[in-house]
């Protein structure tokens, strides 16, 4: 191993530049493909960590060409007992809720906001909780009994046991710990909440109510095929659809998607939990190959850049007795331990940034202890990225007869200046193709969180109010004693915060018809600035009406032929139409949809979100002191968070926001490699050509004529690898923007910011390097010649 280290002591220190880039690039390529392996992991292996996660299966209803998560109560049991393949079967209400809890200890009362999951007491045959304390059928028992996660057990008791103990809380019947499981990992849609047991006559005969998410386990994953064909055997649909009803003529249909694939699928109404796109994360994966491929052709340019200055050396010590073969292995070893080295580096990369602000962009935790396999994967990919890059610099350097070295009669041969254009062009290609990309992100989520909604959300601050809800007047007028609070105004969901949101089927006109929902207040509407297209406003006295009142918009104006005046089942009168705002996410296209002011037949209003609109010229801060002044009148406990509209669209698109902002910084890491690469090039261009640009300078060529007949030829290069990177990056936005219902246009000037970007960055290392070459003596060119 001596002559090894030996040379690789000789390199750094004969070569400090050329080295530390070359580590440097390998390291910021190694902890980019960490990075996106251990993201890739983590939605990959979303809830494969369950005994049964071949077996468990969330059961869809197909109908209409729309796939519902959805299902009412008594169908599902009826599906349960349909087949003996189903193992168990267990109902989770699809919207979650927040408590505010209140916990004694040490004589204090500390206060939580904590998320729960109402489910059925099957759940728990379903998923495999591993219980730490208290009874697993606790469920089954007492109403009033929660499940929590030992996380939360040990930031309310500490280390006291948690079951027994009593919970204050805003549910008037009060809470207490009958169970504590060991939290589950994160990447799963079995979230780390409070649990308690669904009521056991809820909904028990309600066959319209579709409210709950249907999981089963079976006995065996390819008997899942038989349970809608058992189920249609078994169930006696006239008696729900009416006689005319038969399953021949129906489009309705069970679908079972398989618990792992449940973080995938974005086909589907009245989903919730985080969602990825296998799309996406292939891109991801084709990003890692690419900076890895890059990496690799990087380090074997800056190995071969370095033949001119290293390849006397090496003969002499072949004339001098040396194998080739032995000298081969040692030119191999030796970028086998540089990208070793460089993995090193980037193993520390990798801390620097798990512990910055970056890692938002990131879901899975980036502890190197928490990712073994892919740190071993990885370490394993350094050694091969070493060798393949070892092998031909140590080939080249060996392969010319030592006389000739010595006399320096060597040069650069045909197929090797052709080899190295090739791997500079793929380099080319992929930062083209990465810098589009991410242009077309950025500007895709630019357009989402700025594009017009059909209101005016510019002016406006919402909270949650929570139980103050039933105090909504006085504490209405008591905020609008602040002179810069224009008005305040409420309704039961936020707008544009989701993908899905609350939906009702209704007769009308002997048809049923599906729309979504807003229950608002009567002024609602005029405040958040939304015109009318005909009809009127809501108004005070629409609340004493017996039944509610609707103002539909355009897309279910047209969609359903609706008509003012006319009524809808028993549930309300449609007074008005307004244009299609964007009440849902951009991903999907605008549907049919009301806003809705409940009569006295209210068995609905929960009207929690405050709109809060603020005058121009106000200083936000005072206000928002004037809004925390006055919750806390109310409500001195409870922690109200106060947000600005942005912050809700950033919220609704953050995993897009993050991914383009990986995607960002990978491409800027692509790119940097890809310059490192062609300063290799241009190194090794330069050295191999001293002796002709001294020539040419004895000749009388001036330093600028040089200068450019080095960048013409990679100017060729340039346009040849931009006409190729083009239609391969539009085929991809293209495919990825129609994840989309609305999408940005792909501007012409984004190729041409991508060509600049490279060119500039190319043209300043090509002159750079050949500036300082072209300024040497040439007659000392010559005669080292």
């Amino acid at each position: 191993m001596n002559p090894i280290i030996r040379n690789l002591f000789s390199v750094f220190k004969r070569y400090k530049l050329a080295t530390t880039l070359n580590i440097l690039g390998l390291s910021v390529a190694f902890a980019a493909f960490m990075l996106i392996m251990i993201q890739l992991n983590y939605d990959f292996g979303y809830d494969r960590f369950h005994k049964n996660s071949d077996k468990i299966f969330r059961v869809e209803a197909s109908m209409d060409k729309e796939v519902w998560a959805i299902l009412s109560r008594p169908f599902s049991e009826v599906f349960f007992d349909s087949s003996p393949h189903i193992v168990a079967g267990a109902l989770h209400e699809s919207w979650g809720a927040s408590l505010f809890l209140q916990v004694e200890k040490d004589g204090n009362l500390n206060s939580f906001k904590e998320n729960t999951n109402r489910v059925t007491p099957e759940f728990l045959d379903v998923f495999d909780f591993d219980i730490v304390e208290g009874d697993k059928d606790m469920l089954k028992k007492q109403e009033n009994l929660i499940m929590i996660p030992l996380s939360m057990s040990k930031k309310f008791f500490g280390n006291e046991s948690g079951v027994g103990k009593p919970l204050k809380s805003n549910w008037e019947k009060g809470l207490t710990v009958g169970a504590v499981y060991r939290d589950f990992p994160t990447n799963s849609i079995i979230e780390n909440t409070i649990y308690y047991a669904i009521p056991e006559q809820e909904n028990k005969e309600n066959w319209g109510n579709w409210n709950y998410t249907v999981f089963i386990r079976v006995n065996e994953a390819e008997n899942v095929t038989q349970l809608f064909e058992n189920f249609k055997r078994t169930y006696d649909a006239k008696g729900i659809w009416g006689d005319d009803f038969n399953w021949e003529d129906s489009d309705f249909t069970l679908r079972f998607t398989p618990l792992p694939d449940i973080h995938f699928v974005t086909d589907v109404k009245f989903d919730q939990g985080q969602k990825a796109s296998k799309q996406m994360l292939l891109i991801l994966f084709a990003i890692a190959i690419v900076i890895i491929t890059i990496a690799i052709i990087n380090f074997t340019n800056f190995s071969t850049a370095l033949t001119p200055m290293r390849i006397r050396s090496i003969n002499t010590q072949r004339v001098l007795g040396a194998r080739q073969s032995a000298l081969r292995f040692t030119l191999i070893t030796e970028a086998m331990v540089i990208s070793l080295l460089s993995f090193g580096v980037a193993l520390f990369l990798i801390v620097f940034f798990s512990n910055s602000n970056l890692v938002r962009w990131v879901d899975a935790d980036l502890s190197l202890s928490a990712n073994p396999v892919v740190v071993a994967g990885s370490a394993f990919v350094a050694l091969i990225s070493g060798l393949i890059a070892g092998i031909y610099p140590s080939l080249y350097m060996t392969s010319f007869a030592p006389a000739l070295v010595l006399k320096g009669s060597f040069g650069l041969s045909p197929k090797g200046k052709k080899l190295r254009n090739t791997l500079i062009s793929i380099q080319y290609i992929a930062s083209f193709a990465l810098i589009i990309g991410a242009t077309i992100m950025f500007l895709q989520n630019r357009f989402m969180q700025n594009t017009s909604l059909g209101y005016d959300k510019d002016t406006l601050l919402t909270v949650n109010i929570g139980q103050i809800q039933n105090k909504r007047e006085p504490f209405t007028q008591k905020l609008k004693t602040f002179a810069g609070i224009e008005d305040v105004v409420y309704s039961q969901f936020l707008l544009s915060s989701s993908d899905d949101y609350m939906r009702w089927g209704r007769e009308y006109k002997g048809e049923t018809i599906h729309y979504y929902v807003f229950p608002v207040n009567p002024t609602f509407l005029q405040v958040l600035g939304i015109e009318l297209t005909e009809g009127r406003y809501f108004r005070e006295e629409d609340k004493q009406k017996v039944s509610g009142v609707y103002i539909f918009n355009e897309t279910a104006h047209k969609q359903f032929n609706l008509e003012l005046n006319d009524m809808l089942d028993e549930s309300g009168e449609i007074i008005g139409f307004m244009p299609d705002v964007k009440f849902a996410s951009f991903r999907r296209p605008v549907e049919a949809m009301a806003f809705y002011v409940f009569g006295t037949d209210n068995w609905g209003d929960n009207l929690n979100n405050a709109y809060i609109k603020v005058k121009a010229g106000t200083n936000i801060h005072e206000v928002i002191a004037h809004i925390r002044t006055t919750l806390a009148e109310y409500d001195a406990d409870y922690p109200f968070n106060i947000r600005f509209y942005d912050e809700i669209l950033q919220k609704l698109y953050e995993k897009e926001i993050a991914l383009s902002s990986l995607i960002t910084l990978f491409s800027l890491i692509a790119i940097f490699i890809s310059i490192v690469g062609v300063f290799g090039l241009v190194v090794f261009d330069s050295e191999c050509r001293r002796k002709e640009i001294g020539i040419r300078k004895v000749m009388g060529a001036s330093t600028m004529e040089i200068i450019l007949m080095f960048n013409k030829s990679y100017a060729i290069i340039l346009v040849i690898c931009f006409a190729v990177a083009a239609p391969l990056s539009w085929y991809g936005v293209q495919r990825w923007l129609q994840n989309f219902a609305y999408k940005t246009p792909i501007y012409w000037w984004v190729y041409l910011l991508a060509f600049a970007a490279i060119t500039l960055v190319t043209v300043f290392t090509v002159t750079f390097q050949n500036w300082r070459v072209a300024n040497d003596n040439p007659v000392k060119a010559i005669k080292a010649e």
